[in-house]
């Protein structure tokens, strides 16, 4: 296993490795940028980067005035900030405009856990995924979040980028590889499709590993990109599993869960349990006992396996034998 390290140091060096190769990169922080490490990159080009103060909007603003003269600007702040204080120029001025503008947005899910509710940003995809135009990017380790900011500088347009404040490890095997819209089936299986984006990829490898002990055969697919969704790759594993279970550190309204259950039940109707907080806000305290109290660990993730398997409802047995299946 690699070395952990916050995901923000490694956005942060991410961003000083690319900016040789990109020299129209310039990256913009509103006075966190010790918190969201953008301080590596003002360290290494400080003329190619600018520090907006408490002022989101503005931030986001002068973003959209780089990308219309050329200039790649990755604006930078937590998630919360980008998503609703600076929602307004977000949707009337990027994404309206389909600017090359890139949105990074650290702290986000409840790994901001000692601020609380105010601060913890469970809201950001699904108000990023709802405006026309944008990408919605989520990694979950070391190699996809290097892949992700790569990816995105790569990309023309505008780009959501959601970072966490947790220690993340290697989950890949050190195979950084990343395509936007592309999921990554990381464990293959078929009695349930484990659904995951962001930094609960690790627990639901742990809880696909026990599940297979318990000898229920899960697969787990990945989806970094959680717009454009990878609806090829879900409704595959879909139609191989009968099952889906979608785990997010993010509401389930709007998210990954979301998007999700709308695919399918568009395109290929299967049970889905959701797991995510649940039309809820956050609270401080320990991150751990955090995601417990929302259900977001390994032990959640097996009950809510076993029950869109049917052991607590919907049987597999009914399902096939021709009772209508349902999101």
């Amino acid at each position: 296993m690699t070395t952990e390290k916050p995901m923000r140091v490694v956005f942060g060096e991410a961003l000083c490795r690319l900016g040789e190769e990109f020299p129209q990169l310039a990256v913009l922080d509103c006075d966190v940028s010790s918190s969201t490490q953008t301080r590596l990159f003002a360290q290494k080009f400080p003329e190619r980067f600018f520090n907006f103060g408490i002022a989101e909007a503005n931030m986001v603003g002068a973003a959209a005035g780089m990308a219309a003269s050329g200039i790649i600007p990755v604006a930078s702040t937590f998630a919360f900030l980008l998503a609703l204080r600076a929602g307004d120029p977000v949707q009337s001025l990027i994404a309206y405009n389909r600017l090359n503008v890139k949105l990074a947005g650290g702290y986000a899910g409840l790994s901001d856990f000692a601020d609380g509710a105010s601060h913890q940003s469970v809201l950001d995809i699904s108000i990023m995924r709802a405006m026309p135009n944008m990408t919605v990017l989520v990694p979950s380790d070391i190699e996809t979040t290097y892949g992700a900011v790569s990816a995105m500088l790569r990309h023309h347009g505008p780009v959501y980028l959601r970072l966490s404040r947790d220690q993340v490890g290697s989950c890949h095997g050190g195979d950084g590889q990343f395509e936007i819209g592309k999921a990554q089936v990381l464990q293959d299986g078929s009695d349930v499709t484990l659904a995951v984006a962001g930094t609960l990829l690790r627990q639901t490898l742990e809880a696909a590993a026990e599940l297979r002990r318990l000898g229920v055969s899960a697969a787990v697919v990945e989806f970094p990109t959680v717009k454009p969704l990878d609806g090829e790759t879900l409704v595959q594993y879909a139609k191989k599993t009968g099952a889906v279970v979608s785990i997010e550190e993010h509401s389930i309204l709007g998210g990954l869960g979301g998007a999700i259950a709308e695919h399918l039940s568009e395109h290929c109707p299967v049970p889905v349990k959701r797991i995510g907080l649940r039309d809820t806000f956050g609270e401080s305290g320990a991150y751990g006992e955090l995601l417990d109290k929302y259900g977001l660990t390994v032990p959640h993730i097996i009950k809510a396996a076993n029950q869109v398997l049917g052991k607590h409802g919907l049987g597999r047995q009914e399902k096939n034998e021709g009772e209508e299946a349902r999101v």
